[in-house]
């Protein structure tokens, strides 16, 4: 992949504002931005704008350099709403904008989407929403581009989103299938399908969803997107999926939940004991680690007995934009909503294609740090309106830029891979 050299315009208009509203505090440094990934760095969100001038004016410059480092890193570009026109149009307008770079466009308008909750919306009908993709395929033509097709589609069908939900699992899978086969067709364009992550659907549920969906015509699926799992577990859980989807229909495939801890011993096995332990989120894990719940090493003795002379082959991504420090332990709330806008969390490991795992195409960045999840009410009261305890304050509606949660994934970033 080529490397990308690029001059943000809006460098120069900060440095401008800050020279006129911050007298006598040094000014944004203007460069170019060396892409190495290869990846397309977007525009940022406006509200990173406003924080750094702000973070200048108090004095706080090494945090505004945090702030201007996360958003000079690759992320997606996401595609929400609109006409087919509106959508063709503007990803059209991206391709042209990432040059030689590789855009990753998320496509996020599915009927039924986030079971009309805080990032609720999407197309009213499944010819609407062909329609739409369509046009989002056409705006891609003949590009380059990393297509995520639509966050929480699998994890949440509308089976998941209880009763009187207008929308089907059947109606679902035929919106899925048909992007799939649109997005498939365009001669450089990699799309990948939501496959949840290592804290969410176990292995089984999600490969069954995967395979409907029409994997198999895809280049894989993606992990972790807007969440906060470690990348060591996203590995595991990616690689059961793989595995699973190898193993064909009908597998007893194992899974997160309970086949987790270390080996049985020999007699054991022989006599099929596998006295395994639900995995723990809340640390790393491994085939060597002494922790019971972290340990993988039955887990991927039971997919090597049962894979025999078969391989994996079925590939995925992961999305590393928040999970640096891993997920947060919330306290006792009426509903904890951990994955909305949690605490002390870290930017994670830097986008890159190069991953060094066979099976792995891509650490990403997703979701966009720094942008709210929606106004977290933790189960206290309704949302847009309840402070967040966390946080002391009414959190900004799901996509637009929250400054506190910004800076703290900013200062507890983690540098690599």
């Amino acid at each position: 992949m080529a490397r990308t050299f690029r001059t943000r315009p809006w460098l120069f208009i900060v440095s401008a504002l800050l020279a006129i509203a911050t007298v006598g505090f040094p000014s944004l440094v203007v460069a170019e931005v060396k892409d190495a990934s290869g990846l397309y760095v977007p525009d940022p969100n406006p509200g990173a704008h406003d924080q750094i001038v702000d973070l200048h004016r108090n004095g706080q410059h090494a945090d505004a350099k945090r702030i201007e480092t996360l958003i000079e890193t690759p992320q997606a570009v996401w595609f929400t709403k609109g006409t087919p026109e509106d959508v063709g149009r503007s990803v059209a307008i991206t391709i042209k904008r990432a040059k030689h770079a590789l855009p990753v466009l998320v496509a996020y308008n599915i009927p039924g989407r986030d079971c009309a909750n805080l990032s609720a919306g999407g197309a009213t009908t499944t010819a609407e929403y062909v329609a739409w993709i369509d046009a989002f395929a056409a705006g891609i033509g003949s590009a380059e581009a990393i297509v995520i097709l639509e966050p929480d589609s699998l994890g949440l069908l509308p089976s998941n989103c209880g009763a009187g939900f207008p929308f089907t699992d059947t109606q679902r899978f035929i919106e899925l299938n048909h992007a799939v086969d649109v997005l498939a067709a365009l001669p450089n364009a990699r799309v990948y399908l939501d496959a949840t992550h290592s804290a969410w659907l176990n292995v089984g549920d999600i490969t069954s969803r995967l395979v409907q969906a029409g994997v198999s015509r895809a280049d894989g699926f993606y992990l972790n997107a807007s969440n906060y799992q470690f990348s060591a577990n996203l590995v595991q859980y990616g690689t059961w999926i793989s595995s699973c989807i190898a193993l064909g229909p009908g597998a007893d495939c194992p899974n997160q939940y309970w086949n987790g801890g270390p080996l049985p011993s020999l007699l054991a096995q022989l006599y099929g004991e596998w006295n395994g332990v639900a995995l723990s989120n809340y640390g790393e894990w491994s085939d060597t680690t002494t922790v019971q719940n972290l340990n993988t090493s039955a887990i991927n003795l039971r997919y090597a007995n049962a894979l025999g002379a078969a391989s994996p082959t079925t590939h995925f991504v992961i999305d590393t934009s928040r999970n640096g420090v891993g997920p947060w332990a919330p306290p006792a709330y009426p509903d904890p909503q951990d994955w909305c806008n949690p605490p002390d969390r870290g930017a994670g490991l830097r986008p890159t294609l190069d991953t060094g795992v066979p099976l792995l195409d891509a650490y990403l960045w997703i979701k966009i740090p720094g942008e709210s999840d929606g106004s977290c009410a933790r189960g206290l009261g309704p949302a847009g309106t309840t402070v967040d305890p966390e946080w002391g304050l009414i959190d900004p509606a799901a996509g637009q830029w929250f400054p506190e949660m910004a800076l703290q994934l900013a200062r507890n970033a983690v540098s690599g891979p």
